[in-house]
């Protein structure tokens, strides 16, 4: 059995596609040159979006700031993994006294280990920046090579598909800090390996290999990894049902996904267990997340970073620039629903129509939100929300799972007017001409704008000249004002700064919620102390409540329980009334060195 018969769903030569002309560059002499072009084209295209961080690298990202410091730290604590043998999975250095459970946050393993030399010599904002880059280009050359080897066979239509793959509205947004969510290129080898799981006599190496980068996405993004299941198990199964002659590979395809869900479950064993069990295991997130939903009319609207979007027009139809998983025009979507129609005897074809329904209804959320407004229609995923692991999962995003679906019918569109044309030689020019002319309605529109920088305050030469380890010893940590959390979490790029040798109290990141009656959701940043609490109103007000010896107790007690052993204020707005916070809570002036004011609380701690 070929790779053509075995693993090629659909493709032109179903449709009666003539043979590829000569002048087509589908020769090996010529391919290589097609396929380099191809892949130059994505890296440019991903240098785009990020141009700004580039140009300046002492920008960050304008619209997710707390994200990308949370990344940074990510890389710096992949990089321990390797130096200093820590332990992958949970981590002490941030969140002092307790443990944050690595695992159930966005630990991305499988790239910041990989990266660890390039996070030691040049740090880790800059390999959270090649994360970032590379991940958007290497997700389009995945798919450009599973369309052009796999799938359309053709370098044209697949180019188009897996650009708008890598480079869709919904993937720019995403590149606000969400290197995990854009770096999608192992999808399509998992798509490739399933596909190759038909193969006669080849059934364990197959299912191996599908292991092997299953349990790879499981260490980028586990969300990915379940619509990416659903996704090849509905067109798995419009394949078993639409094709009879491809029940005869039942056998090996059954046999080697028996041996690739054995072997990814016993290599995740460990790792899922501590996700779910572990130190800082967390059950689903919070009802307040779970109901972030996909704006009906933002399916037909334009993201604030297309070329014909803007920021007011896309901030009311989305909950903040990250998460913008639609966006896709009304031309687009006119021209997917008529492709749709065009190609409705390729099973694949409606299989893809019917999984992009799916994931738009289950974007909707709870109910159906409509310009702003919820219009009291309730949608499917009221009733599905809480159920085990659908209950850790942002219902909004079940529609970014909606953009590789399009860019596979884009690819799928392009071939078949390709054949057109060659079938018809006296038409061609006009079927070429309409094929450009719709495209460019269509897609033109959702080019992608460079990312918005904005310059980030440098970390404090206290923390980079080492002055903060003193204060460390003995288990010690760092407390920082304001506390880092969702909001403020530059404390987070300190400490990575440092290789995590800078342990801090609190953080950004998912945790459980501990107090009574919550049932350990999921919150961003350990439960609320009031000294937190206190200092996250100067934050956001710029004043000092009023102080009580109630306060100052409590201060003291907080102190301990994150085993302080200095308290730092470093650039702030409200730095003034940051200070003037804490020598009140304290009763203890503090001393401005190397750009931080310090209180050294070692003797109240003890």
């Amino acid at each position: 059995m070929t790779t053509a018969d075995s693993s090629h769903p659909a493709d032109a030569s179903e449709e009666g596609a003539p043979a590829p002309r000569p002048d087509q560059p589908n020769r090996p002499s010529t391919r290589w040159r097609v396929d380099l072009l191809a892949v130059l084209s994505f890296v440019l295209l991903a240098l785009w979006v990020t141009i700004r961080l580039w140009l300046d690298p002492a920008d960050g990202l304008r619209d997710n700031r707390t994200d990308q410091s949370q990344f940074e730290w990510m890389m710096a604590h992949g990089s321990r993994v390797v130096t200093d043998f820590a332990y992958p999975f949970t981590s002490d250095r941030m969140n002092v006294p307790e443990a944050v459970n690595l695992m159930a946050n966005t630990s991305v393993l499988s790239v910041s280990i990989p990266m660890t030399p390039v996070t030691l010599l040049a740090g880790p904002r800059m390999s959270f920046l090649l994360f970032l880059t590379l991940g958007m280009a290497a997700t389009a050359t995945s798919w450009y090579f599973l369309l052009s080897r796999m799938v359309v066979r053709s370098p044209g239509p697949a180019w188009l598909g897996a650009t708008f793959c890598g480079f869709a509205p919904a993937m720019v947004s995403h590149a606000n800090a969400h290197p995990n969510i854009v770096s999608q290129f192992v999808v399509p080898l998992i798509i490739w390996r399933t596909l190759r799981l038909g193969e006669p006599g080849r059934w364990l190496r197959n299912g191996i290999l599908l292991a092997l980068v299953i349990v790879w996405q499981a260490f980028l993004n586990l969300e990915i990894l379940l619509m990416t299941a659903i996704g090849l198990g509905v067109v798995m199964v419009a394949l078993a049902l639409g094709r009879p002659e491809l029940r005869r590979r039942t056998r090996p395809f059954l046999a080697g996904l028996g041996v690739a869900a054995a072997v990814a479950l016993l290599l995740l064993a460990y790792p899922l267990y501590v996700q779910f069990f572990g130190p800082g295991a967390y059950r689903g997130l919070s009802p307040l997340i779970r109901g972030y939903s996909t704006d009906l009319a933002s399916y037909v609207a334009y993201s604030r970073e297309s070329l014909a979007g803007d920021e007011p027009g896309a901030r009311g139809l989305t909950q903040n620039p990250t998460e913008e998983n639609a966006f896709f025009g009304w031309p687009l979507l006119v021209l997917v629903a008529a492709l749709v129609w065009w190609l409705r005897r390729d099973v694949v074809v409606r299989a893809l129509a019917l999984l992009a329904v799916l994931f738009a209804v289950l974007s909707l959320g709870r109910e159906v939100l409509f310009n702003g407004e919820l219009t009291g229609i309730p949608a499917p995923w009221a009733a599905l929300e809480n159920l085990p692991i659908l209950h850790s999962v942002v219902p909004t995003r079940w529609a970014l799972a909606i953009t590789p679906l399009f860019g596979l019918l884009l690819a799928y569109g392009a071939q078949r007017a390709q054949t057109l044309a060659n079938r018809n030689p006296s038409a061609r020019p006009q079927v070429r001409f309409a094929t450009i002319t719709v495209l460019a309605m269509a897609l033109l529109p959702l080019l992608p704008t460079p990312l918005p920088a904005v310059r980030l305050e440098p970390t404090p030469t206290f923390v980079t000249s080492g002055a903060w380890r003193p204060y460390v010893t003995d288990g010690r940590s760092i407390v920082t004002l304001p506390l880092p959390d969702t909001h403020y979490a530059d404390p987070l790029r300190w400490s990575a700064e440092t290789g995590l040798d800078m342990p801090i109290a609190r953080g950004y990141f998912l945790g459980p919620d501990t107090r009574p009656d919550r049932h350990r959701v999921a919150l961003f940043t350990a439960p609320a102390r009031p000294t937190n609490e206190f200092f996250d109103e100067i934050r956001r007000t710029g004043e000092v409540p009023p102080i009580s010896q109630q306060e100052q107790t409590a201060a003291e007690e907080d102190l301990r329980y994150w085993r302080a052993g200095a308290v730092i204020l470093g650039p702030h707005e409200h730095a003034d009334a940051l200070r003037r916070g804490m020598t009140e809570l304290i009763g203890t002036e503090p001393t401005y060195t190397e750009g931080v004011w310090l209180w050294d609380v070692r003797d109240l701690t003890a």
